[in-house]
């Protein structure tokens, strides 16, 4: 059995299916346990466990709970902000827009 650990970050409050409140935005450590397939002739390991470790509802308490890894994608992906990138047709529209109101205002 090996565990890894890692830190994912919520920008906003979020949600996971099997706790029953929003969290709150911040840093949070996800623990996860794989074993080891034995009887192969390369190392493998499959993935048994995963947990997120969240702020409990009493005051300066934790709680580790169990969380599907696709909940917890859709969960980081959900509160990822949403940026609108700059493509040349945007920054076209753009140009043509600003010409048309300096047309219309008689400063072409």
């Amino acid at each position: 059995m090996r565990t890894h650990r890692n830190t994912v970050v919520f920008g906003r409050p979020f949600r996971l299916k099997g706790v029953g409140r929003v969290l709150p935005p911040g840093s949070y450590q996800v623990v996860t346990d794989e074993e080891l397939i034995e009887g192969l002739s390369f190392p493998v390991w499959h993935r048994v466990s995963t947990a997120i470790i969240i702020p409990a509802e009493q005051a300066s308490s934790i709680e580790m709970v169990a969380v599907d890894p696709r909940d917890l994608q859709a969960a980081q992906t959900a509160t990822r902000p949403r940026t609108r990138p700059w493509h040349r047709s945007t920054k076209r529209t753009a140009v043509i827009s600003a010409k048309l109101n300096l047309a219309a205002s008689g400063h072409d």
